[in-house]
């Protein structure tokens, strides 16, 4: 029985698109950007060859409608079947696969992923991952990204792990663009102009010459400036804060040394301790 060109071209399609399907899944998770150049090449060539026989014609319009019609409808009836069905997710989606667990390759699951270990290494890289013994867990996502769960002795130690409290941070305000003050934005961080204008004077800026000015949650102001050449100098407040705080509790240790009451004695040993654990706790912030 002769079908219609235009069903003919439907069948193929469909066809192709569970083809190409198939050969993806064989191909494994590798990302674009992970592909090798002969890998690129063959993805080209791939696609062009099912392009050009799913439709069969170059130069009949409605035959090429026909299987852009099939190539976007099944992937989007797929892409809605998918959302409530795990099962289907897994088969069109695909599964995370374990790539290193308890710190030691998992070479057979590397394999079926047709991952060599230069390739891991390179996304271990990516992820600031040098040593493979510091990687307590690694998944290899469907989408061909690389999820890592560093040994707890190998994680940067954070205020939390030595019980600090640190004050939350905000998104910096960008106050300046392009030489022109931004008065929604200043207004969000709290000061106005003339503070502003201050700061730019203590740094020694030109308004016209400042390409981006941004005011952190500390109120300190950062900008870029059209000549590179000239060198911005760096705020001192925060070093002068910092001195001052330190000379205080020297200070307060003197006193605690020359006075000959006790009860002097333990009132300044005791403000001495205390400015001593708010300088460590602040401290880190006064030297940025």
């Amino acid at each position: 029985m002769n079908l219609p060109e235009w069903l003919n071209i439907v069948i193929r399609s469909f066809s192709l698109l569970i083809v190409l399907f198939i050969l993806t899944k064989i191909l494994g998770k590798k990302q674009i950007s992970q592909l090798s150049l002969f890998e690129y090449v063959v993805g080209i060539t791939i696609g062009n060859i099912a392009a050009q026989t799913s439709t069969g014609v170059k130069d009949n319009f409605f035959y090429g409608v026909c299987s852009l019609l099939v190539w976007t409808i099944i992937p989007l009836i797929i892409s809605i079947s998918t959302l409530k069905n795990k099962k289907l997710r897994e088969i069109f989606g695909g599964k995370s696969t374990i790539v290193i667990k308890d710190g030691k390759i998992q070479e057979d699951n590397l394999n079926k992923e047709k991952y060599s270990v230069d390739n891991l290494m390179e996304l271990l890289r990516k992820k600031n991952a040098f040593n493979i013994a510091d990687v307590e867990f690694a998944v290899l996502e469907p989408s061909g990204d690389l999820s890592v769960l560093m040994k707890k002795e190998s994680l940067p130690l954070t205020p939390k792990d030595i019980h600090l409290k640190v004050p939350s941070e905000k998104e910096p305000q960008t106050v300046i663009v392009e030489g022109k003050i931004l008065d929604e934005p200043l207004g969000l961080t709290g000061y106005n102009r003339a503070w502003l204008e201050a700061e730019l004077q203590k740094l020694n800026v030109a308004l016209d010459n400042v390409v981006v000015g941004q005011v952190d949650s500390y109120g300190k102001l950062t900008v870029d400036i059209y000549d590179d050449k000239i060198q911005i100098p760096k705020s001192q407040e925060r070093a002068l804060l910092l001195a001052t705080l330190k000379k205080c509790q020297a200070d307060m240790e003197l006193f605690t040394l020359a006075t000959q009451s006790k009860e002097a004695k333990q009132m300044y040993k005791k403000n001495s301790e205390r400015l001593s654990n708010m300088i460590q706790r602040v401290e880190h912030l006064l030297n940025e």
